[in-house]
């Protein structure tokens, strides 16, 4: 049983590594690559606003916390965007016909990725002012 998990694991090892070679595309590896390096810069520009925000305010936890929280609320929708890839088959990840929906997801991952942090900011600062 155990040469028989063996072989079907190779067996589609090298299916994904055919699909991938014929035509060069894996959609499934070109947006998980992307939703890493988007949570990358989401993260360190939540930070880095966050942080020059907090400068010029008093010495309340609150808005470490609510940092913390707004870094940990994007990875569920990251990876509803993973999700939908994840599903394709070996060939389905080398058909150039997902190329369209490729291009719309991974910029809507990067306006996101880029907007978000200054938005909430501007959000939370907005409201700073009122309360």
């Amino acid at each position: 049983m155990e040469k028989a998990l063996w072989e079907t694991g190779r067996e589609k090892a090298a299916a994904h590594e055919t699909a991938h070679n014929a035509h060069g595309l894996d959609w499934r590896r070109k947006m998980s690559d992307n939703i890493a390096y988007a949570l990358l810069v989401y993260t360190g520009l939540q930070i880095f606003v966050t942080i020059g925000a907090l400068k010029n305010t008093t010495g309340s936890i609150l808005p470490y916390f609510a940092l913390v929280v707004l870094v940990a609320a994007i990875i569920p929708g990251c990876g509803l965007f993973e999700r939908r890839w994840e599903v394709l088959s070996d060939e389905e990840a080398a058909d150039p016909e997902f190329s369209g929906q490729y291009k719309r997801d991974r910029l809507m991952v990067w306006i996101a990725a880029i907007g978000l942090p200054f938005m909430l900011t501007g959000l939370f600062k907005g409201l700073a002012l009122f309360i």
